[in-house]
């Protein structure tokens, strides 16, 4: 089955100047992605006949759909309209369905309706009419040389509305897409290259039904298995067939399998556990303690945390020695085992763990540079301690740190 293509362009200077943030391209993305369609490239382009008419052509010779949005209101700086006319080389009429269209809108909302947006109702003569229920500006569907090119207003709920009713359900009808299906494997502990490096053999056996792609974050990489075909029920099994040659590769470094973050199934495994934890944070001065408490209901495993930013804090509350401190330092492994173990006790909890690290951009040593982190699990059979280090910059060694910590945990338990 051949693969459909589609181009999303989406218009108006206020994306450029960067006064309005494009949400529709990526939602009508993963919307076409749904329904088998591949999105090719996504555009923005200003107000101006000439930018709109180009990028109108190089997307043609692209895609089999081109959907644009913006660009469409009643006022002179909106001409969408106008250029989609003369990119088809037609006139702009007076459409009298779309004219009862916006009467019956504007009086349902108590309002008059002006010349200026009785000009809505005039349409190129080659588009077929889309109503639009929650807006004025009007939908239009244009077909040309088997592709289809769909002009949509550009405020989200009103794009949004038209697609779900209307657009998608006609491309699919259109095109007979094939199947897409996606499984992600969430992995942490391991950076891209070395995940890279480790199932190198086995990528390169993949069936060509299935691709995949690498979208490392922070504190994690996943793998995005893509399969493509006709029957679902076969693209499934050849999915799950690649799964379990995966799995033995990589299960150290395996957390999940969905878009659920390492903090939420954490959460879920501890709270299937009926056990509890409590941190005693330095370096990331709260951050662990947010990700936990950032999940709903994450009180029925997450007691509370100390933050010991000051050595006073992890003498006087954590029972931290200060002759240890001068000995080892706030960043040592003796001073997190300490941490870990008192937290744990002093919050009566099953789990304890501790992070103390230099964040910077200062207080580096040549011995203790910027980003050097330790870290510390503890319950009431064993300590297990990690030391890491991380970067130069100190808001990205806060969020590492932390993330850190979660994989200690998830490892420990």
């Amino acid at each position: 089955m051949k693969n459909i293509h589609a181009d999303i362009i989406t218009i108006g200077d206020e994306l450029l100047y960067g006064q309005i943030t494009d949400t529709n391209s990526q939602w009508i993305s993963a919307e076409l992605d749904k329904i088998g369609i591949r999105t090719k490239r996504k555009s923005s382009v200003s107000d101006k006949k000439e930018d709109i008419m180009e990028i109108l052509a190089e997307a043609e010779k692209r895609s089999d759909i081109i959907l644009i949005t913006g660009g469409l209101g009643p006022t002179n700086d909106d001409i969408t309209k106008k250029v989609l006319a003369d990119y088809f080389k037609c006139e702009l009429v007076l459409h009298e369905e779309a004219l009862k269209d916006v009467t019956e809108l504007f009086s349902r909302r108590g309002r008059e309706l002006t010349e200026l947006n009785r000009g809505q109702a005039f349409l190129p003569t080659a588009c077929t009419y889309i109503p639009n229920r929650s807006g004025t500006a009007p939908g239009m569907w244009f077909e040309k040389n088997g592709k289809i090119f769909m002009s949509m207003p550009g405020v989200p709920y009103e794009m949004k509305d038209l697609m779900t009713q209307s657009v998608l359900p006609a491309l699919k009808e259109y095109f007979k897409t094939p199947v897409i299906i996606h499984q992600l494997v969430k992995t942490t502990g391991i950076g891209e290259s070395n995940l890279a490096d480790l199932i190198k053999d086995w990528e390169t056996q993949l069936p060509k039904v299935i691709k995949l792609a690498y979208l490392p974050s922070l504190g994690e990489v996943k793998l995005r298995l893509t399969a493509s075909g006709e029957n679902v029920d076969q693209l499934k099994i050849a999915i799950n067939n690649e799964l379990e040659k995966l799995r033995p590769i990589i299960s150290d470094y395996i957390f999940g399998y969905t878009d659920e973050s390492l903090e939420k199934i954490l959460g879920d495994f501890l709270r299937s556990k009926k056990l509890t934890l409590a941190t005693a944070e330095s370096c990331t001065g709260g951050y662990l303690s947010h990700l936990f408490t950032s999940i709903p209901g994450s009180s029925d495993y997450f007691k509370g945390g100390i933050i010991a930013y000051h050595n006073e804090i992890k003498t006087n509350f954590l029972d931290v020695p200060e002759e240890d401190l001068l000995k080892y330092g706030a960043v040592s492994e003796n001073a997190v085992t300490k941490m870990a173990e008192a937290v744990r006790l002093k919050m009566n909890t099953n789990i304890g763990v501790a992070v103390s690290g230099i964040a910077g951009p200062g207080g580096g040593t040549p011995e203790k540079p910027v980003g050097t982190v330790w870290m510390a699990y503890n319950d009431s059979r064993k300590t297990v301690t990690k030391k890491v280090i991380l970067s130069t910059k100190r808001e990205e060694n806060i969020r590492m740190a932390a993330y850190s910590v979660l994989e200690l945990i998830r490892k420990s338990i």
